[in-house]
Order: structure tokens, then C-alpha cells, then sequence
């Protein structure tokens, strides 16, 4: 049995590593797709005197993907906003509590976010609202909202487990 539960944690980790890189391309392309795009329409601008009149709407798009990945990519690295004013002034085991707690109240805010950005594209896909741009509708550019609630709230519940797990496993039974 243990030998399956190893199988499984090492398969686990092998795709949650697979699915960080491939959030980490997208963001490294998005950033070059952005650079590329405005210094594009820099040149068109200057030399031809004309530009896309696509891009800057997409470049604000792209603005806003890079914004909600980068939020996701922090929240990997601990790195998120956070709002800490008495932890320093708790016993280590209360504010291991605190931290499982800020843990659990912040995936729940993700998951109310999570929800409503679903409801949102759905409603805008099914209405068929908004101009779209470059050929993209807009309740397509409005994924990022869902997908990116939804990785963060993915990232909460892990740091809520793993400071579970700290608190009632001393490091010792944990390691042996």
C-alpha cells in the first residue's frame, strides 16, 4: 500500500511541476507577445503613421492576464499581499493556528471569486455581449478571471493542508 501512495505523491508532484512550468511559459510568452505587440505599434506609429487597430485594446487585455498569472505565480511563492498586524506578538503555536486559518479564509474568498468569475463568462458567453477583439470574443479574453481564482484558490488549499499538517505533526514525526 505504500508503495502505491509513493507512486501516487511522486505521479502528483510530477504534474503539479508540469502544470508551473506551463503556467510559467505562458506568462514568460505573454510578456514577450506583449513587448513584441506595443513595440509594433510603436513603429507603425512613427514610421507609417498608423497603427492596429486591435493592438491596444489587446495589449490592455494581455495587461490584465499578466497581472492575474503574476498574482497566481505569487501566491506559489508566498509572495501574495497579506495583512499581517500581531503575528510577531503570538505564541509560535497561536500563530500557527493563525496561519491556518488566514490559510482557509483566503481560499474561501478564492472560491467566492472562483464562482463568481464562472457565472460571469457564462452569462457573457450566452449573451453573447461584448465587441471582441483581433477575431477573439470577449467572454473568451474574460477566462483569465475563472482560471486564475481558481489556480490561486488550488494554491490556499495546499498552503491550508501543508499548515495543517505542520501544526499537528511536529516536524519529527513528519520527517521519521
Amino acid at each position: 500500500m505504500s508503495a502505491m501512495l509513493d507512486w501516487f505523491l511522486e505521479s502528483f508532484q510530477r504534474l503539479v511541476r508540469l502544470l508551473e512550468r506551463l503556467e510559467e511559459a505562458v506568462l514568460l510568452l505573454l510578456l514577450a507577445g506583449m513587448i513584441g505587440l506595443a513595440c509594433l505599434q510603436i513603429v507603425l506609429r512613427d514610421v507609417w503613421g498608423g497603427g492596429l487597430s486591435w493592438a491596444d485594446p489587446l495589449l490592455r487585455v494581455m495587461v490584465l492576464w499578466a497581472g492575474l498569472l503574476g498574482a497566481a505565480v505569487a501566491t506559489k511563492m508566498d509572495k501574495h499581499i497579506s495583512i499581517d498586524l500581531v503575528s510577531h506578538l503570538l505564541s509560535r503555536k497561536i500563530s500557527s493556528w493563525l496561519r491556518v486559518l488566514r490559510s482557509f479564509f483566503s481560499m474561501g474568498v478564492c472560491v467566492v471569486l472562483t464562482w463568481v468569475a464562472v457565472d460571469f463568462v457564462r452569462q457573457e458567453a450566452s449573451q453573447g455581449a461584448g465587441q471582441g477583439i483581433a477575431g477573439i470574443a470577449s467572454w473568451q479574453l474574460n477566462l483569465i478571471f475563472p482560471i486564475a481564482f481558481a489556480v490561486i484558490t488550488l494554491r490556499f488549499l495546499t498552503r491550508s493542508v501543508r499548515s495543517i499538517v505542520a501544526v499537528l505533526l511536529p516536524s519529527s514525526e513528519r520527517d521519521g
